[in-house]
């Protein structure tokens, strides 16, 4: 049955803010998997990464966060069916920063300017045929016994057998059952030191098909230790002073680890059988099985980085470790084995090998040589080796990317603007192409007439002028004397207060609050319309503007966000609580998963508010009821749904403490007619929303898709951009 992937990632907190390295990381992984160095990322988590049908890279170029919660409403598809949204660190040569330095990808040009799953991004067929590997296996993929040495190759490989004249008085694993491809592996590695018999073995090490220790033991040599080999072996004289177990206790101990039809792995497992003097017919050579041409053999270390992505055999241990070096071998052989000849002939390791040995060569000119004439460095020294970039990794590991835009890959690996492209023929191409790749990079533009145009250079004031009118509420009318540290206790319980001031323009006094987070501000609406505060009967009200005339619209929709599904605010809070207090004072409620304790970015400060998040939104209702009306430590509490996620949070703090702007409330006393231009824009928006729902929905269960807003990063200023991101399941929707 097909597992299912899932994508798990903290990012309630304080709107985590993920660096343009955090998002190469996880796709790195979502690709490849622990393949090329790749790891599971640091900031969220992959279950089930080997599961995933693809990888959906959307990218809308030249927008940024702003655009999102400028366009809220029509973003309708986006906010309803991404689980995770992070804000994303913009980066001034973006491209760049996804697909990786050192792209040498140069899929050729369609007609209409776009590239696709047809262009040569693998190995050619032909160039396979000469690969010793296709030479020597074939291209089908194969069980484990079709790997296993013959008795020709284990003698022409001076592998001990029964009955040879340099094998008298070796002792045989006895495991002489059939073996079939269901066999199980073990890895096996010894190291040996120089002793007056000759190579001996200290220390043997045995892992089974999970990669589980089975054995690692130190062995006291019969005859005298002439060299350590410490550099190696990592054995020294102080640890082999205790030492009792001798080399017939170790053949025992394997005679009766292993069972009858037991494979073998290691990397030249000659020397570590001949060493241990056993025989044992059915071994896997990780040395030989990675063929290369004229008898030559890669190096375990290489082989473990290039197949594996694993680094062993460091410079800064001392010596090899056997237990990793037998795992290595072991997952070299069931990666041969589990991806066949093709695919691994397609990772073109020689190239690798090449390339790799070309780097040492650049790093060792520049210890020897740090002082040099720019100008001979021009001529002698060869051309930087870049970043190795995750679309190279694909290429040579037979999977096929796909590049679709209004931008395409050069020769340099570097975007160049292709603007002859509609996102109507866009999404047509991906429709066709996208089921066929493995990771696919669509990108949508809105066009270079909006890219350029003034109202990009002033959407981030209407945003933030339309978050600072939802953020204030004003209230009144009270009576002349009243009392103001009063009304500031009463409003303070429904959260975080940035501001407040008196409004004297009035006949009689009003106030004029601007909170922090949107769930103050609608609480206060909500709670205290009609209330008596400070002796006085007052009404609580927004700014009415034109662009507050959706308001209603716009907080009932944020409440439907995926995102604040299960999130509830919670306001009252004494300043005191730790978050200790919180979890212990709450821990009574059902299915709570995470509690956010929001604090002053600057001072690091707690502020007197909470969200908690619950598994099952049915608890969070429960919660709801349970919480309004309670007194925690002689405070009531206050509380209501989630209106503003995480990043969202993070970004109106930095809104309310930037440009000297701090407290100051903006709004437009005249109604204003929309421009045509913006008009017209709202409309693309919501043509492109439905673009990617379209997209979406031809997406196979199982598939990352992330939906980029890069973010601006230019000398005219910097924006940040947002992420949205899920794995598709069968519903439809993205999973968490």
């Amino acid at each position: 049955q097909e597992k299912s992937c899932r994508l798990s990632a903290a990012l309630l907190g304080e709107g985590s803010e993920i660096s343009q390295e955090q998002l190469y990381e996880l796709l790195k992984y979502a690709a490849l998997g622990k393949c090329h160095n790749a790891a599971q990322p640091s900031w969220c988590h992959v279950y089930h990464q080997r599961h995933l049908a693809g990888v959906v890279v959307v990218v809308l170029h030249e927008m940024s966060q702003l655009h999102f919660y400028r366009f809220y409403l029509q973003f309708k598809h986006l906010r309803k069916v991404f689980r995770h949204r992070f804000t994303l660190t913009p980066s001034a040569n973006f491209p760049v920063s996804l697909y990786g330095e050192g792209t040498n990808l140069k899929p050729q040009n369609t007609p209409q300017g776009l590239t696709s799953p047809s262009s040569e991004c693998i190995t050619k067929s032909s160039d396979l045929q000469c690969d010793p590997i296709i030479q020597r296996y074939g291209e089908k993929k194969q069980g484990l016994t079709s790997y296993t040495l013959t008795l020709e190759e284990q003698k022409r490989n001076d592998y001990p057998i029964e009955g040879s004249p340099g094998c008298k008085g070796y002792i045989s694993t006895e495991c002489d059952q059939q073996r079939t491809d269901s066999s199980p592996l073990f890895g096996l590695d010894c190291e040996m030191c120089l002793t007056a018999k000759g190579n001996e073995v200290t220390r043997v090490s045995l892992v089974d098909a999970r990669g589980r220790c089975l054995l690692n033991e130190l062995v006291r040599p019969e005859s005298t230790v002439v060299n350590y080999r410490t550099r190696f072996s990592g054995i020294t004289k102080k640890m082999l002073l205790p030492v009792k177990t001798r080399l017939s206790d170790i053949q025992t101990r394997l005679k009766k680890m292993l069972p009858h039809d037991a494979v073998l792995v290691g990397h030249s497992l000659n020397s570590d059988l001949q060493a241990l003097e056993m025989i044992h017919p059915s071994v896997i050579d990780t040395s030989l099985l990675f063929a290369r041409s004229e008898g030559r053999r890669f190096k375990l270390k290489f082989l473990a980085k290039a197949v594996l992505g694993k680094e062993i055999q460091c410079e800064q241990k001392l010596g090899h470790d056997p237990t990793e070096d037998a795992r290595a071998a072991l997952e070299l052989a069931q990666f041969f084995i589990e991806q066949g000849p093709t695919k691994v002939a397609e990772l073109n390791l020689e190239m690798l090998l090449t390339a790799e040995k070309l780097a040492e060569v650049s790093q060792n000119k520049a210890v020897l040589q740090p002082q040099r004439c720019g100008f001979q460095e021009q001529l002698n020294e060869p051309p930087p080796l870049s970043k190795p970039c995750f679309l190279d990794c694909l290429k040579v590991t037979g999977q096929k990317p796909l590049l679709l835009g209004r931008q395409g890959l050069d020769s340099s690996g570097l975007c160049q603007r292709n603007l002859s492209t509609s996102n109507k023929q866009i999404l047509q191409r991906a429709l066709e192409d996208v089921p066929l790749s493995k990771f696919s990079i669509i990108q949508f533009s809105l066009g270079p007439e909006y890219i350029a145009s003034r109202l990009h250079a002033g959407l981030h004031e209407k945003v933030r002028s339309k978050l600072t009118d939802m953020l204030t509420i004003y209230a009144g009318p009270f009576e002349e004397n009243f009392c103001l540290k009063s009304v500031k206790k009463e409003f303070g319980r429904c959260g975080p207060i940035q501001s407040l001031t008196v409004v004297t323009e009035t006949f009689q006094p009003y106030v004029c609050i601007q909170y922090e987070v949107l769930e103050a501000a609608q609480l206060a609406v909500e709670s205290l319309n009609g209330a008596e505060v400070a002796g006085s009967c007052i009404k609580v009200q927004r700014p009415v503007t034109a662009a507050m005339l959706d308001c209603s619209v716009l907080i009932k929709e944020l409440e439907l966000d995926v995102e604040n599904e299960g999130v509830i605010y919670v306001a009252g809070l004494k300043k005191s609580l730790t978050e200790t207090d919180l979890q212990e004072e709450f821990s009574q409620l059902k299915d709570l998963e995470t509690l956010f304790l929001p604090k002053d970015l600057q001072s690091g400060k707690h502020r007197n508010c909470c969200f908690l998040k619950f598994q099952k939104s049915q608890s969070a209702m429960d919660a709801l009821e349970a919480i309004n009306g309670w007194t925690m430590k002689g405070s009531e509490l206050r509380s209501r749904n989630a209106l503003a996620p995480g990043h969202l949070w993070r970004w109106i703090w930095q809104m309310n403490h930037s440009d000297g702007k701090q407290g100051k409330h903006i709004f437009y006393e005249q109604m204003e007619q929309l421009s045509d231009s913006e008009q017209d824009l709202r409309k693309k928006v919501k043509k492109l929303d439905h673009d990617i729902k379209k997209l979406y929905r031809s997406l196979q269960n199982n598939t990352l898709c992330v939906v980029l807003f890069p973010g601006v990063n230019s000398t005219h200023g910097s924006q940040s951009g947002l992420g949205l991101m899920g794995i598709k399941d069968d519903e439809g929707r993205s999973t968490c």
